[in-house]
């Protein structure tokens, strides 16, 4: 199993970078596909028409939100820490992802930097034109 941490600046404030991740409407506005979430704890979400599909574990309004994301029948969960902390220009976002099966690990990587992270930038740029 591998670990994925990467710290990324969103040109937005927490508090709209927390909304974004836990609201239906926002999400479906910068993802583009179909969502489903309930933003509380055991509350389940499915992302990008079930792409991404897991459980809430924790939300801290504004400041950190725990997941944990299904992967078939893997026998350790694996748990995506997303933390938010004011920065000059946003958010300083950091992504930790831990327990990715081995060969899903590039795959993954590619899915944070070229989609997830991608989409709400281009969301956040397009918001300040």
């Amino acid at each position: 199993m591998k670990e994925f941490k990467k710290y990324y600046i969103i040109p937005a404030s927490p508090e709209e970078l927390y909304r974004a991740l836990t609201t239906e409407i926002t999400i479906r506005l910068w993802t583009g596909d179909l969502v489903e979430i309930d933003p509380r704890p055991e509350g389940e979400f499915s992302l990008w028409d079930g792409a991404i599909q897991g459980k809430f574990l924790e939300l801290e309004p504004y400041s950190k939100i725990v997941q944990q994301w299904y992967f078939g029948e893997q026998e350790e969960a694996s748990i995506v820490t997303l933390k938010l902390h004011v920065h000059k220009k946003g958010t300083s976002f950091e992504v930790k992802q831990t327990n990715i099966p081995e060969e899903d690990y590039n795959d993954m990587v590619d899915g944070w930097n070229d989609t997830y992270i991608a989409s709400l930038l281009e969301f956040y740029e397009e918001d300040e034109e």
